[in-house]
């Protein structure tokens, strides 16, 4: 056996019950925040752009085992979450979900989460594995005052793996004799995997495909036979293994927003473009009057999406200039679009650049590229017929 395979993580590395699979792989692991994590799989022909087109055009698989997961319970545990929380989880119903974000008193981020409604005093909050513990400790500050809400850190108790694309559908319902087509977009239900019950079975993703995420209990044995049970169902639709870098350039295709990039505690919600999941008029929470504030005067800067005119990849951090070659904005995502076929960026820049619509210049290395604003999303699915 190749020893790329068999090699152990650095011992101060974090790894998901999923490492010793993604070993067996071959796949190329990298430290993403403080976990060993693959960022792609170029044994058998495959790599990024190989894994980037089948999950636009057949189903992928990953492990986001490192995400994490915060459980509120009780009678008062809804009226945390909405103090912590820009949208408005009042309105979600058993089995729900919603994007939303944990805001800093300016308005700024300190994650975006996923909120999901398990019943009317029980709430699960999934957020960003590099801020887990920051994220805990934080909300632990601001509602631990409040009787009523037990808040509890689950992170350790879950591996999570998530299956995306246009062939998701049938290669999960192999496993599970739960009809996945009743499950609407954004809700969630209980069933069981590949013989594991009570598994989560969320219609989410990262990707802009359609697909789901299982959440299974994160004992090795379990979660292994999860995963190599996934990868069997999916061989006839040509189902491949996916690293972290297929999914950052699906999430950035797609138009998604990636902390510490397109979200910080830097950047406000009116900048970051996320104000369709902010609902200022729920009522009192973190950030709001700051943010009422913002949307007076209007906000400073946007975030727009830059397709590149000439040849050159906008790389993370890449200056944006104006068309006199004066500094205006940086890149916060770039790379090649690989299912696009072509260059694209995220960027901040101030709001009347943003509102003209005028082409920039992205500083690559010594060259100046010419970039043409565009809408985003980049890419949206297809339609079903």
């Amino acid at each position: 056996m190749a020893p790329e395979a068999t090699q152990n993580a650095p011992a101060t590395l974090s790894k998901t019950p999923l490492n010793a699979a993604h070993r067996a792989l071959k796949a190329r692991m990298v430290d993403f925040g403080g976990w060993d994590m693959p960022v792609e799989y170029p044994a058998n022909g495959g790599g990024l752009i190989a894994e980037h087109m089948a999950v636009r055009t057949a189903v992928g698989l990953f492990d986001v085992s490192h995400m994490g997961e915060i459980q509120f319970r009780g009678p008062n545990a809804l009226a945390a979450v909405q103090k912590i929380t820009m949208n408005d989880a009042s309105k979600l119903a058993d089995g729900q979900i919603q994007y939303s974000a944990l805001l800093t008193p300016e308005g700024t981020f300190v994650d975006d989460i996923l909120v999901h409604r398990l019943s009317e005093n029980d709430y699960l909050l999934v957020v960003n594995a590099t801020t887990t513990d920051k994220d805990y400790a934080w909300i632990r500050q601001q509602v631990g005052g409040i009787g009523g809400a037990h808040v509890s850190n689950y992170s350790k108790f879950y591996a999570q793996i998530a299956v995306q694309g246009p062939r998701a559908l049938e290669t999960l319902q192999k496993l599970t004799a739960t009809d996945l087509t009743k499950i609407k977009n954004y809700w969630f239900t209980w069933g069981e995997v590949a013989g594991v019950a009570n598994t989560l079975i969320s219609r989410t993703g990262y990707t802009g495909e359609d697909g789901f995420e299982v959440y299974i209990p994160s004992d090795e044995p379990t979660a292994e036979k999860v995963w190599n049970a996934l990868l069997e169902a999916g061989q006839e639709f040509g189902i491949r293994p996916c690293g972290l870098g297929a999914r950052n350039t699906l999430r950035l295709e797609s138009g998604m927003s990636l902390y510490g990039h397109e979200i910080s505690d830097t950047i406000n919600v009116f900048e970051a473009n996320l104000t369709r999941w902010l609902k200022l008029d729920k009522g009192d929470f973190i950030g709001r009057e700051a943010l009422q504030a913002v949307l007076a005067a209007g906000p400073a800067r946007k975030l727009i999406g830059l397709e590149m005119v000439e040849r050159g990849i906008a790389r993370d951090g890449y200056a944006v200039l104006s068309l006199k070659e004066e500094r205006i904005g940086a890149v916060t995502s770039g790379s090649p679009a690989p299912f696009l076929k072509t260059n694209i960026a995220l960027a901040l820049v101030p709001a009347a650049v943003a509102d003209s619509g005028e082409d920039v210049l992205v500083e690559v290395r010594a060259n100046k590229v010419r970039a043409k604003q565009v809408p985003t999303p980049f890419y949206k699915r297809p339609k079903k017929a």
